[in-house]
């Protein structure tokens, strides 16, 4: 393998975590600018990309991890900054409905 498709094989591995760790500073500095009063840890930037920064709860990963009643299927992660996957929604018509 040539050095160039090294290097640039290098750099695309980091592009994700590189990302990742720079909108999780976003959503921290957005939190921290805010009066200690006023901060929720959970938002959006750029009115676009969901985060939640408050410590997970059990109700909170049922609510997004399994939800058959909400329509989305992408829904804001439990903890972090972006979406995760509603798998009750997702896999709900291949789950027999609950008497």
């Amino acid at each position: 393998m040539k050095t160039a498709d090294r290097k640039a094989r290098s750099r695309t591995r980091w592009a994700g975590p590189a990302i990742g760790v720079a909108l999780l500073g976003t959503a921290l500095i957005s939190e921290l600018r805010k009066p200690a009063g006023e901060r929720t840890w959970e938002g959006r930037i750029a009115r676009k990309i969901p985060y939640d920064l408050r410590r997970p709860t059990l109700a909170r990963v049922r609510q997004r991890l399994w939800n058959p009643a909400d329509r989305r299927i992408l829904v804001p992660t439990v903890f972090g900054v972006g979406w995760t996957v509603n798998l009750g929604r997702l896999l709900k018509p291949w789950v027999a409905e609950q008497p």
